[in-house]
């Protein structure tokens, strides 16, 4: 099982950049995929950025990429999302989530989760 403490939002300006960090607990944490997903107020839950077990492989949403890039220290059990660039279209809660397996972007997939942190953009 797998505890997982996100930290890291608040409130920026468009253009600024921001980065999310994510803690695990557990001794296993390098066995999970880990993703970053985002909940805008009276939206669902989309997946933003994952990234492999061993940090070799990435995927992120398209309107992410280029500017967000996901990262992970095995060592520290932590998984963390740089966000450059910031728009506020990207005002939202993060969370970040664990699953066995391949990356994927179906939030039921990943069966642990942080409890966010928010992130609000101001144009």
């Amino acid at each position: 099982q797998v505890q997982l403490v996100e930290s890291g939002g608040g409130l920026v300006q468009a253009g600024d950049s921001l980065r999310l960090s994510c803690a695990g607990s557990g001794r296993t944490f390098s066995n999970y995929v880990m993703g970053w997903f985002r909940q805008a107020p009276g939206k669902e839950r989309e997946f933003v950025a994952g990234v492999s077990p061993s940090g070799g492989s990435t995927r992120y949403a398209d309107s992410v990429r280029g500017r967000f890039t996901i990262s992970r220290d095995n060592a520290q059990n932590t998984v963390a999302l740089r966000m450059n660039s910031l728009k506020p279209e990207d005002t939202a809660d993060y969370y970040c989530a664990a699953r066995v397996g391949s990356i994927v972007t179906m939030r039921n997939a990943y069966d642990y989760w942080g409890q966010g942190t928010q992130v609000t953009v101001s144009s």
